[in-house]
C-alpha cells in the first residue's frame, strides 16, 4: 500500500468510527476464491472500530445441494414458492455458509456469532398461489444486534427468518440486508456480488442518485440480470428509508471492498440519498485541494495558472462541488459590477467524475449566483472547452471588446487568445 493510499484512508476514519456497515454477501461470492481476501478486508474495517453486520445469501449452494441430493427445488433465491424439500435444502446450505464465515473470521481472531435476529412471517397467498415456507421480514431484533455490536461481536445473519413459534422461513438475503440496514440506521449497505455494478452502454456507472437509480430500473428492468434487479430495487428502498449510501460491487476483484469504502471514486456503483452531493462556498482550507484538482488542467493549458495567493485573494468568488465530503469540482464567479457582468472561471471536474453532469450543474450554479447578484450577463474565456459552453450552456461567441476594460487588459497580456463566450441572464 502506498503512503498516499494510507493518507486517503485516514481521512475517512473519523467519519466511519463506531458507525454500522451492513454487508450483503452473495452465496456465489462466499464460494469464490477471493472470499478469503474479503474476510481480511472486513477484519481491517473492524480494526478501525467500524461495526459490521454480515448478511449472506445461499442460492448457489442451494442449487448445488439440490443437484447433489437429487432434490427438485421450487426456488433458490427466496422470492418464489418454497416447499418443504426446498426449505430443508436451504437450511442445510445456509448453515454451512454461516459456519464457513465464522471459521474465516475466527482465523483472524475475530468474534462473531450466528443470529436469529430476523423475525419473519409467511409470505402468504399471492395471486392465488400459496408461497408456503417463503417468508417476509416482519421486524429485526435491533436490541439483540446492538448488544452484540457493542461487545465487538459481528452478527452473521443467514437468509432465514424465524417466527414466534419456532418455524423457519426462507427469505431473500437482499431484502434481509435492506431491512437490517434500515433498522440499525446503518451508514452504509454494501452488496458484494458477482456483478461489476450498474452499467450503462457498457460503461460502469460509479454513482447514481436514488431517483436516477429508480428511473434506470424502471426503464431497464427487463434487460438486467435478475440478481442486479434485486440489488438496485433494495438499494432504492434502503435510500428512501434513510440509509444514505448503498454500494453494489464485484466481490471477485481483490481489494474492491476497501477501494469502494475508502475512495470517493470507488470501483462499483454507489446509490445515494440526495444529500450526497452539494455545491458550497470554498473556504481557506479548500485551497490546497482546489490547486491539486486543477493541476492537470493547467498543465494541459486548459485553465490559466493560479497560485495559492491568487485564490485566497478571491476566495469569496470560488465554489466547490463535493461528493461524500470530497471536492471533485470547482467554479469561480468573478464580479464586474460597473459593467453588470460576471465571469464564469476555473470550471473544472475531476476526470474520474466526467460525463456525469457535474460540469453542467456547476455552470448552471454559476449562472444562478450571477443572476442573484443582479448581473445582466455572464461570460467565460476558453481555449478548449468552448463547445461545452456553446452546446450545453447556450453561450454565444463575442469579441474581446465585450470584456470589461480591466479584464480585457489581462486577456491581451496573457496571449492565450481564448474565445470569449457570453450569455444574457434574463
Amino acid at each position: 500500500m502506498k503512503a498516499s493510499d494510507l493518507r486517503g484512508i485516514l481521512t475517512y476514519i473519523p467519519h466511519f468510527r463506531e458507525k454500522v456497515f451492513v454487508f450483503a454477501l452473495d452465496g456465489s461470492i462466499v464460494a469464490h476464491e477471493n472470499f478469503t481476501n474479503i474476510l481480511l478486508d472486513i477484519a481491517v474495517l473492524l480494526s478501525l472500530n467500524i461495526r459490521i453486520v454480515l448478511v449472506h445469501g445461499a442460492s448457489l449452494q442451494i442449487r448445488e445441494e439440490a443437484k447433489k441430493d437429487g432434490v427438485i427445488i421450487t426456488n433458490a433465491d427466496g422470492t418464489g414458492v418454497t416447499d418443504e424439500a426446498t426449505l430443508k435444502v436451504s437450511m442445510y446450505a445456509a448453515n454451512r455458509i454461516t459456519h464457513e464465515i465464522l471459521e474465516g473470521l475466527a482465523s483472524s481472531d475475530l468474534r462473531a456469532c450466528y443470529t436469529n435476529a430476523v423475525i419473519a412471517h409467511p409470505y402468504g397467498i399471492i395471486g392465488g398461489v400459496d408461497h408456503l415456507c417463503t417468508g417476509r421480514v416482519e421486524r429485526v431484533d435491533t436490541d439483540f444486534l446492538n448488544q452484540l455490536l457493542e461487545k465487538d461481536i459481528t452478527p452473521v445473519i443467514p437468509p432465514l427468518g424465524f417466527d414466534g413459534e419456532g418455524r423457519t422461513y426462507r427469505v431473500n438475503s437482499d431484502g434481509v440486508a435492506q431491512e437490517v440496514a434500515e433498522a440499525l440506521k446503518a451508514t452504509k449497505l454494501i452488496y458484494v456480488t458477482s456483478q461489476p455494478g450498474v452499467t450503462r452502454d457498457g460503461e460502469l456507472v460509479s454513482q447514481m442518485s436514488v431517483s436516477e437509480a429508480d428511473d434506470f430500473l424502471k426503464k431497464n428492468r427487463g434487460e438486467l440480470p435478475g440478481e442486479l434487479v434485486s440489488k438496485i430495487e433494495y438499494s432504492v428502498r434502503a435510500c428512501k428509508a434513510g440509509v444514505s449510501r448503498v454500494h453494489i460491487l464485484d466481490g471477485r476483484v481483490d481489494e474492491a471492498l476497501l477501494a469502494e469504502v475508502f475512495s470517493n471514486e470507488g470501483v462499483g456503483t454507489m446509490i445515494y440519498a440526495n444529500e450526497y452531493q452539494q455545491v458550497r462556498h470554498a473556504m481557506k482550507k479548500d485551497v490546497r485541494n482546489i490547486l491539486s484538482l486543477i493541476k492537470q488542467s493547467i498543465e494541459a493549458d486548459e485553465l490559466v495558472k493560479r497560485t495559492r495567493q491568487s485564490i485566497l485573494a478571491q476566495i469569496g468568488d470560488y465554489y466547490v462541488f463535493e461528493i461524500d465530503g470530497h471536492i471533485v469540482g470547482c467554479v469561480a464567479v468573478h464580479p464586474y459590477p460597473a459593467e453588470q457582468k460576471a465571469e464564469l472561471a476555473c470550471l473544472y471536474v475531476n476526470s474520474v467524475h466526467e460525463n456525469q453532469g457535474i460540469g453542467g450543474k456547476l455552470m448552471l450554479f454559476a449562472e444562478d449566483v450571477a443572476r442573484e447578484k443582479g448581473f445582466k450577463e455572464i461570460y467565460a474565456l476558453s481555449t478548449q472547452a468552448f463547445n461545452f459552453f456553446q452546446q450545453k450552456g447556450g453561450f454565444r461567441e463575442a469579441g474581446p471588446d465585450f470584456l470589461p476594460p480591466d479584464r480585457r487588459e489581462k486577456y491581451e497580456q496573457s496571449g492565450r487568445k481564448s474565445k470569449v463566450l457570453f450569455k444574457p441572464l434574463s
